[in-house]
């Protein structure tokens, strides 16, 4: 980590904490869990408001989004059964924490992010924190990537209205999409491919994210 960036052992010490209580709600993954207790979260936000750095709460930034709430992050990164050396597709980079979890977890990772406040800022700050995925885009979300696929794993951090046909087509056979699905509340939704035509699709609750955005780059 570049020194200039303050990581201190109280820092460290609510990481761990925050990991107990994400532990206490059902994320058992300890790699998720290490994850959570090695990036410093409070210097995804500004420093004005690092109280609430390790707080379980989702917490604005720049560009009218969020930091997703830690459970949000660890379960979807849980639930997507990550593995190393895997190719991920995240979709809305947003501060880049999700980003830095995912490469915690030794995937090979290509983000985009559609807002340029936010890309430009989390394609700077990332790499100070020594995390650098594959490929950092700045473009339309709701494409996918479809000259880096297929993929193993793509992964949505943002309210969809539908599921983009594009993210499904640019699945390996095996992989996982994980996207939450509806306008004001989404289900976080869990596709599988099984073969070129079948997916195999599952529900798994409610959540709350700011909408992904379409086009108008």
């Amino acid at each position: 980590m570049n020194m200039g960036l303050k990581d201190t052992e109280k820092h460290q010490g609510l990481r761990n904490q925050l990991a107990n209580v994400l532990k206490a709600k059902g994320i058992l993954d300890e790699s998720v869990l290490q994850a959570i207790r090695v990036i410093p979260r409070h210097l995804f936000i500004d420093s004005s408001f690092e109280e609430h750095a390790y707080q379980d709460k989702a917490f604005p930034i720049a560009a009218g989004q969020t930091i997703s709430q830690p459970f949000t992050v660890a379960f979807q990164s849980q639930t997507l059964q990550i593995k190393k050396g895997e190719k991920v597709l995240e979709i809305g980079t947003g501060s880049g924490y999700q980003t830095a979890v995912l490469l915690e977890l030794k995937a090979i990772v290509f983000t985009i992010e559609r807002q340029v406040e936010l890309f430009k800022k989390a394609s700077l700050f990332l790499p100070k924190l020594g995390y650098k995925p594959k490929k950092f885009i700045f473009g339309d979300g709701y494409k996918g990537l479809v000259e880096e696929a297929p993929f193993d794993k793509i992964i949505v951090t943002a309210g969809a209205p539908l599921v983009p046909k594009s993210f499904l087509s640019q699945l390996k056979i095996g992989g996982m999409l994980l996207i939450p699905v509806g306008e004001q509340t989404q289900i976080m939704t869990l596709y599988i491919r099984k073969s070129n035509k079948e997916f195999e699709k599952h529900e798994l609750g409610d959540f709350a994210f700011v909408p992904m955005l379409e086009e108008k780059i």
